[in-house]
């Protein structure tokens, strides 16, 4: 979920910028132009229509105030008629209460969330979406100030969606999305919009609603859209099990991992997939060997074939692959990260065994197998320190560096220099 909020936090972030208008004023505005769009003698012309859309937008927007996420407060000048303490997503906010919305305020002191209770006119987007194709119709020399306006009615229905995706509605965010997408396809914008699309199947999928996801994530397939790492391989699987096909959501991860083959969220849906149903996990290594033939040279194939035996615990193995990569292509990081990310998870997991082991003896003798293998973890954490270039894959080793010196620390003057030097690093890095 971390990653699609993050996605939706910056698309509602990027504002559409409209003249404020008050909503008095809008309403007075709206009334006269959609006369005008219901008069014979006036419809026939485009900029009635175009008139009757800018009305409709500016209704649309008049209750905000102009407000927008990311705003100080004290920039909110408009008084609310009641101060409340509230949650979003677990974070504690102060919501204001006005009579035509609701404004959501962050501990930090800044807007996060604008929420219109009682708009000028439902359906505003919907009838604008109307009023700019009849505009368009009637001359294609509106066409990009038609066009900007359906823009704006995109964004404005992506931002309606992130909104309900943010309360939890996600049935109505997944109907949000689908709307943002149709509006940015209609002519003469004509703007394929396959982050709405992944998003309506994505919020579909947080409703449970297995049918309407598949089909927004088949649709991201054909249109040549394959999510980050090509997880959009992981969903139509996932889909297709909850819809009974298992089979097909088989099919959706092994075409996945011939195309995204370091895809972990594929990788381990495909070794849980056989697993689950006793089916012979060597068949990754048939996949992956069809790539290696392709690329013999690209060291990241080993990297997946050493993460799919440290998967299945064949950690003898997953050394071999790990280590193979720097060989075939020297300067790449990622084998000995990932054997000492291998390493470093043996040990927790030893040590969570060894925190409810009741026996002395073996309990020691789990302590004596934890600490092996969090030694393990330290040489090629090493190697791929000196080796890396990323500053940011430097901290991020450091921090599992400095946690496996730190037990030894009192052991051997080495490992507490060790301690030292990334505990330096970590903290500087904060």
């Amino acid at each position: 979920m971390k990653r699609i909020l993050f996605a939706l936090a910056l698309i509602a972030s990027v504002q559409v910028a409209t003249a404020q208008v008050k909503p008095d004023a809008a309403r007075k505005a709206l009334a006269a132009a959609e006369a005008a769009a219901q008069n014979a003698k006036k419809n026939t012309k485009a900029a009635v229509w175009t008139k009757y859309g800018e009305a409709l937008l500016n209704a649309y927007d008049a209750p905000t105030g102009g407000v927008q996420p990311g705003w100080p407060r004290n920039l909110v000048t408009e008084k609310p008629s009641l101060e409340q303490p509230a949650e979003i997503n677990g974070e504690a906010v102060t919501k204001l209460v006005y009579a035509d919305k609701n404004i959501y305020v962050n501990g930090a002191g800044n807007v996060t969330l604008v929420e219109v209770t009682h708009p000028i006119v439902e359906g505003a987007l919907d009838k604008a979406i109307e009023a700019y194709k009849k505009a368009y119709e009637l001359d294609s020399k509106t066409a990009k100030d038609v066009s900007t306006a359906l823009d704006k009615i995109a964004n404005n229905y992506v931002n309606e969606a992130y909104n309900d995706y943010t309360f939890g509605k996600y049935a109505e965010a997944s109907q949000g999305f689908e709307k943002a997408a149709a509006a940015a396809a209609v002519a003469p914008l004509n703007k394929l919009d396959t982050s709405s699309i992944y998003n309506a199947g994505f919020t579909a999928q947080l409703a449970k609603d297995y049918a309407r996801a598949g089909k927004f994530f088949q649709d991201c397939l054909d249109k040549g859209y394959y999510g980050e790492g090509g997880d959009i391989f992981a969903k139509i699987s996932d889909v297709k099990m909850n819809l009974g096909d298992s089979l097909g959501a088989k099919a959706a991860l092994e075409e996945g991992f011939t195309k995204f083959p370091q895809s972990q969220g594929i990788l381990i849906g495909l070794i849980n997939y056989y697993l689950s149903n006793n089916e012979d996990p060597q068949k990754l290594f048939t996949l992956l060997d069809q790539a290696k033939k392709n690329e013999p040279t690209n060291a990241s194939l080993y990297y997946v074939e050493g993460n799919i035996h440290s998967q299945l615990k064949n950690y003898d193995e997953a050394v071999k692959a790990y280590e193979k990569c720097a060989e075939i292509q020297p300067g790449y990081e990622y084998g000995y990260i990932g054997e000492g990310i291998m390493f470093y998870n043996m040990a927790i997991d030893v040590q969570t065994k060894a925190q409810d082991e009741l026996d002395d003896n073996k309990y020691m003798a789990l302590v004596e197998e934890f600490e092996k293998d969090l030694k393990s973890c330290i040489d090629p954490f090493e190697k791929a320190f000196n080796m890396t270039k990323d500053e940011s894959i430097k901290e991020s080793i450091a921090e599992y560096l400095k946690q496996a010196y730190y037990r030894f620390r009192d052991a051997d003057p080495k490992y507490m220099e060790g301690y030292e030097k990334y505990n330096a690093i970590v903290e500087a890095a904060k």
